[in-house]
């Protein structure tokens, strides 16, 4: 079956109320009160989770519980005040929590502005498949890349506020690794994400006209290699219409990287361009999930572009 477009939510308006939850890792507390400090400039109404700041109690890599941290997102998401949901930071642990998740009870509150990368690609892909709700590939409340650079934190503002604004993606970095157009809907996210969900009761097992968009942080080309080897295997990339690669931070020296991305996915007959913009680098693009978009890689040379064909929020 062919991917289709997904549920657009409500763009923010001044005042709007915005919950941050962390359904991944521990979060420095100095750290989130700098990113809160952030959206209260943009005069949003952050409301921090119950748990946010907890460590669970014998796994020092989690924040909290699986359970509290399924809670504070699940309360937020059905809380008829709060129009955004911002992720505090990935790390580890979505994979934990988001079958503990009221899916029917969250399709049931309709599609809200939903903010993370990173471990959150498992949360990006639940709510894609389970609900129907398209979601923001975009930077976290605590991460260091939306606290210090301003391209980042405006790319997020103007997509939230303004998304018309923000149509045509890719920094100057972007280039075809196979040149082409195509368009789809865009899907994905971190790939070893991806990798990890592959073969779950809920996973995406085929993606026909999808763009997908992936990027990752400290896996060795050889291990990249595995991942996207994996994922070839499991036919999770049959009938796709294009890649689109963000960044690859600490993945080893980029040649032994692109020489990986080109063997891997050259063969796949479809357009690929590499460092558009988005991921673990240090400026980050936030790019729409579930929406059509048209994938421009020319083959001279010229400026490679994601252009989303519809506003990421209505």
């Amino acid at each position: 079956m062919s991917l289709r477009p997904l549920a657009r939510p409500a763009r923010l308006r001044p005042g709007a109320r915005v919950a941050v939850v962390a359904p991944s890792g521990p979060v420095p507390p100095d750290r989130l009160a700098r990113g809160l400090d952030l959206l209260r400039g943009w005069d949003l109404d952050p409301v921090v989770g119950a748990h946010v700041l907890d460590t669970h109690p014998a796994l020092d890599h989690l924040a909290g519980t699986d359970e509290a941290r399924a809670r504070d997102l699940q309360d937020a998401w059905c809380d008829p005040s709060v129009d955004a949901v911002l992720c505090a930071r990935g790390g580890y642990g979505a994979h934990r929590m988001v079958d503990l998740l009221d899916w029917p009870a969250i399709r049931e509150a309709g599609p809200k502005v939903f903010v993370g990368y990173s471990d959150i690609t498992v949360l990006h892909e639940a709510f894609a498949l389970r609900a129907g709700f398209s979601t923001l590939h975009g930077p976290m409340v605590a991460a260091e890349v939306f606290l210090k650079d301003a391209v980042t934190q405006e790319a997020l503002r103007s997509t939230l506020f303004e998304p018309e604004t923000v149509r045509v993606l890719g920094l100057g970095t972007a280039a075809a690794l196979v040149p082409g157009t195509a368009r789809g809907i865009t899907y994905g996210g971190c790939v070893s994400l991806l990798a990890a969900d592959a073969g779950t009761p809920q996973a995406r097992t085929r993606a026909q006209g999808g763009l997908l968009m992936i990027e990752d942080i400290m896996e060795d080309p050889y291990r990249l290699d595995g991942v996207l080897t994996r994922l070839l295997r499991s036919g999770a990339f049959e009938g796709i219409s294009g890649v689109v690669c963000g960044s690859w931070e600490q993945c080893g020296p980029y040649e032994q990287v692109r020489a990986v991305l080109a063997d891997r996915l050259g063969g796949l007959g479809v357009p690929v361009v590499e460092e558009l913009g988005f991921g673990h680098c240090p400026t980050a693009l936030t790019v729409p999930l579930g929406v059509p978009a048209v994938l421009d890689a020319p083959a001279d040379g010229g400026r490679c572009t994601l252009t989303v064909e519809v506003p990421a929020l209505v």
